[in-house]
């Protein structure tokens, strides 16, 4: 699939301006702090519904503005689709095709994209939190039925941990092994995905990393997950694991167990990567794990995803720089860059420089 229009009103630091990308790649440049990244994240906030820089959906309204627009046009193997989110102070409307759709759910996986800028260090360096937000926004874009078991699962995740903090034990026992069963039901769901979806992207990124390394070092992922077996025998094993952890989640007064507390192991030349890699291990790590995301997507949906290269060039030395670049040929690529001239030794491209918000022809 690719992006062929994007037009943002009252978006970050944009009044209105309209791109026009083409299939290959797309530099976007010009001086700091002009833009570029914030049209780079619109792209990404079509496809998933969510911004990887930002808490609250109301930070995306220009300021001065009572509303923020965004809209796409793009085209896949299913023909052509328009999508739009109209952002307001305290609540958003999204549309497919002009049709507004109710749940966040109905959104994603219209338009695929895998995003990668410097701030992905902290998929490698920072707590399992970032580690898990990567699989929830990568798996739902390729499956709604895990955006959707996702979505019931944290549902009965509030409501069980407002239980155990409940003071009436009586009403405790009584409930508890209910919101047990419903929870072991959908936590069994995210957690077979997550498993399954792990190894086929352990494969890509050892390949990618293997690449960019030119086979100095090795990148193993795997789930750190006990889990085994199918659905139902994963969901009997939590209804298992949750009543022996009863009496520690009613004193802590939270859920103990269960894929909210997952994390995924990464290591390079089997040392830890979480905690023992340097800043340039890190981000040839990283990279490496998108990479294989834009594989498994491409092998998944029948078509690549938009890669979107946020201030990645600078952050790499040139034998890297060339090496991504031959391996993004042939995708759709919209890449962020403050030099253009420095990055892209002569590749074809569309240049698209930005200034103030605007673009500059």
């Amino acid at each position: 699939m690719v992006v062929k229009k994007l037009t943002l009103k009252n978006f970050r630091n944009y009044e209105e301006e309209t791109f026009v990308f083409d299939e290959g790649l797309n530099v976007l440049a010009g001086k700091n702090a002009q833009g570029k990244t914030n049209c780079a994240e619109a792209v990404f906030y079509l496809c998933t519904g969510a911004s990887l820089r930002i808490r609250h959906d109301r930070q995306l309204i220009r300021i001065g503005a009572d509303c923020a627009r965004i809209s796409a046009v793009a085209e896949g193997r299913g023909g052509t689709v328009f999508l739009e989110a109209a952002v307001y102070e305290n609540r958003r409307e999204l549309f497919v095709n002009g049709n507004k759709v109710g749940r966040s759910v109905d959104f994603l996986g219209n338009m695929k994209s895998v995003f990668f800028s410097p701030g992905e260090l902290r998929l490698i360096q920072d707590g399992p939190d970032e580690r898990r937000r990567f699989l929830n926004l990568s798996i739902s874009q390729t499956s709604r039925e895990y955006a959707s078991a996702l979505l019931r699962f944290r549902r009965i995740l509030d409501q069980r941990n407002d239980l155990l903090k409940e003071k009436d034990r009586g009403l405790v026992e009584e409930t508890l092994p209910i919101w047990d069963e419903q929870f072991a039901l959908y936590a069994a769901r995210i957690a077979c995905k997550r498993r399954d979806y792990l190894g086929e992207l352990s494969k890509g990124a050892a390949e990618a990393h293997a690449f960019l390394t030119d086979g100095a070092e090795q990148l193993a992922l795997s789930s750190d997950t006990k889990y085994r077996g199918d659905e139902e025998a994963v969901a009997a094993k939590l209804v298992r694991e949750l009543a022996a952890s009863r009496e520690r989640d009613l004193r802590l007064g939270f859920t103990t167990v269960g894929p909210h507390r997952d994390d995924i192991d990464i290591r390079i030349n089997g040392v830890d990567a979480r905690g023992f890699s340097s800043q340039g291990q890190a981000r040839t790590a990283a990279l490496s794990m998108k990479l294989a995301e834009v594989a498994l997507f491409t092998r998944l949906s029948g078509e690549p995803p938009v890669l979107i290269l946020d201030d990645v060039m600078s952050e790499l030395d040139l034998p890297r720089r060339k090496k991504l670049l031959a391996r993004i040929r042939g995708l759709q690529c919209i890449l962020t860059c403050t030099h253009a001239e420095r990055v892209l030794y002569g590749t074809e491209c569309r240049r698209i420089r930005i200034h103030g918000g605007k673009i500059i022809e």
